[in-house]
């Protein structure tokens, strides 16, 4: 079956609901939205976003966007391009201000102005929160903002497979209706990529395990490229043994990090801002702790550290972090008002993803991309906490504006050709499903994940990254020998899970290949092998691109506006 949409939008997390508003306002409902979703709408991860959301709210108390954007571009390690930072700190506040109008309840002062908290790497409190369920909140929001609308139509449960261009030009989509099994295309204008990150390339992460950088995927497969996919950022304190995320809020409303001995270890390494450092910093700090024998033993080598909420005091964690109280005691047993939370590094999000402007376009035309399947170079090497939903938001508006302009220049509804559809449906239905091979998909991936997780984590060389490339090879290889034991159509997730492996195995393999090539220690990119920040081999953007003979590198300079790179203290 066609369907035909002006906009088709891949993800209905912050940045394709966020778009979806945009589209629908700017066009008084006058284009016709198809929302694309794996999963049930209002699932998508970005309601297990936590802490905040950055934006400049106080300048009469002392913040400013400069401050802001600095603060952004010394997080980076200076990898970030200087004009798409001040394009994202100087939306970001009409977003948060946008969100209070549409009713979300955000946490107050006692004056009644929008609450904030401290985040790693912000020299102000700048992290706007609605107690420590933000995306939530802001999902909830957005999904009632958008119901005002009459324009769309959602795809719950639907599976998109592949990108179908023509000429370099975007003409549609194919995908599985999880509810009938068939296999469909949605034929589209303009096409908005939102689909988020890839998490679960590891183990122990704090990505629910639907995050399987689908839309990353689909895009290199269609010849776009990837964009610094080498930079995946660690976050200090996921939860032990599950990895389910501790947010940073903990840290920004005063909790402390200490190792086995009880002392508060930040002070060796970024004194000035000791726990509410950036990510990458207080990583590190922590998998020395314990490489150097001053962790906790953790259950299947899970070693930890702890977070020390006790000194907070009951009334402070029941309101300002009451989602944390509740994880804990829910999966631990574990009351962080009176015990100490274990905690360690955990595979967090992607600085990385599919090439795009400063407006969020590809470079294919009629594509745009927003959120964290997107790389418009706003975070660099290194995220500061609570600029990703801003980034959402931000981008999110910005590409639904975009495509209201370019459908006004009536670009034309272009064809899906029989042969290219029928092609997909002989490589799911028939290549894969019907293959009867030995390899259990499941398996697969769980080796592949714990490549990952130990060939690239927040320590790497050249040496292991090289193993692990080599092992990724190997396990794609071993793919195409697998069989699928459900050979049912209806809701085969035994299906839907194996092409989720099929992704996650490609990008396994681009990630590796860029860090493997850049020979330097940079934010989330810590090599053993090479210490140091090197700006004049390597101040510049990874790109990789999916070529007949396997992936094939290229760079691109970083955009510096104001400010030159120095070096990264705190």
């Amino acid at each position: 079956m066609i369907i035909d949409h002006d906009v088709i939008i891949l993800g209905a997390g912050l940045a394709g609901l966020r778009a979806a508003v945009e589209i629908s306002r700017r066009s008084g409902d006058g284009i016709n939205i198809g929302i694309v979703s794996k999963v049930q709408l209002m699932r998508a991860h970005s309601v297990c976003a936590e802490g905040g959301t950055a934006a400049v709210l106080r300048e009469e108390e002392g913040d400013n966007l400069d401050l802001h954007a600095w603060d952004t571009v010394k997080g980076s390690d200076f990898l970030a391009d200087q004009d798409v930072v001040y394009r994202f700190v100087e939306t970001s506040p009409i977003e948060i201000l946008q969100l209070d109008h549409w009713g979300l309840p955000w946490s107050r002062r006692d004056d009644g102005r929008i609450l904030q908290r401290p985040f790693g790497g912000h020299s102000y409190p700048r992290a706007t929160m609605a107690a420590d369920k933000t995306g939530f909140f802001e999902m909830q929001t957005l999904y009632d903002a958008l119901t005002e609308h009459k324009n769309f139509t959602r795809y719950d449960e639907v599976f998109a497979t592949s990108i179908v261009c023509e000429g370099g030009r975007f003409c549609g989509v194919t995908m599985i209706d999880m509810g009938t099994g068939e296999l469909n295309v949605l034929r589209g204008k303009a096409l908005l990529i939102a689909t988020g990150g890839l998490g679960n390339l590891y183990g122990f992460t704090t990505y629910s395990q639907t995050v399987t950088g689908d839309g990353q995927a689909m895009a290199y497969r269609a010849g776009m490229s990837l964009e610094d996919s080498e930079f995946l950022q660690f976050h200090p304190t996921g939860l032990v043994p599950s990895g389910i995320l501790m947010t940073e809020g903990c840290r920004g409303e005063g909790g402390y990090l200490r190792n086995k001995d009880g002392d508060r270890f930040m002070e060796k390494y970024a004194a000035s801002k000791m726990e509410v450092a950036p990510r990458d910093i207080v990583s590190r700090a922590e998998m020395t702790e314990i490489l150097e024998g001053r962790g906790f033993d953790g259950p299947k080598g899970l070693d930890y550290v702890h977070l020390d909420l006790t000194h907070l005091g009951a009334d402070k964690i029941n309101h300002r972090l009451p989602l944390i109280r509740e994880v804990t005691m829910k999966f631990l047993g574990l009351d962080p008002i009176f015990e100490p939370i274990p905690v360690r590094p955990v595979a967090h999000y992607s600085m990385g993803g599919i090439e795009a402007d400063i407006n969020g376009k590809t470079k294919m035309e009629g594509v745009w991309a927003a959120g964290e399947v997107a790389c418009t170079s706003l975070h660099g090497a290194n995220r500061l906490g609570a600029n990703s939903t801003a980034e959402c938001l931000v981008w999110g508006g910005i590409t639904g504006a975009r495509i209201v302009k370019y459908l006004e220049t009536d670009p034309g509804m272009h064809e899906v050709s029989a042969d290219r559809v029928e092609e997909e449906e002989r490589r799911i239905f028939h290549d894969l499903l019907e293959n009867e091979g030995d390899e259990n998909p499941y398996q697969l991936k769980t080796e592949l994940r714990q490549v990952m997780d130990f060939h690239m984590g927040v320590f790497r060389t050249g040496d292991d990254m090289a193993a692990g490339l080599d092992k990724v090879r190997k396990l794609k290889e071993r793919f195409r020998n697998i069989r699928i034991q459900d050979k049912g159509r209806i809701y085969n997730s035994n299906l839907i899970n194996t092409l989720e492996l099929e992704n996650l195995l490609i990008l396994a393999e681009s990630m590796i290949v860029a860090a493997l090539a850049r020979e330097e220690s940079r934010g989330g990119h810590s090599r053993r092998d090479f210490t140091v920040r090197d700006d004049e081999k390597w101040l510049k953007h990874t790109l990789i691109t999916l070529t007949d003979d396997g992936p094939q590198l290229s760079y691109k300079d970083v955009t510096i506006t104001k400010w030159k790179p120095v070096e990264r203290k705190y």
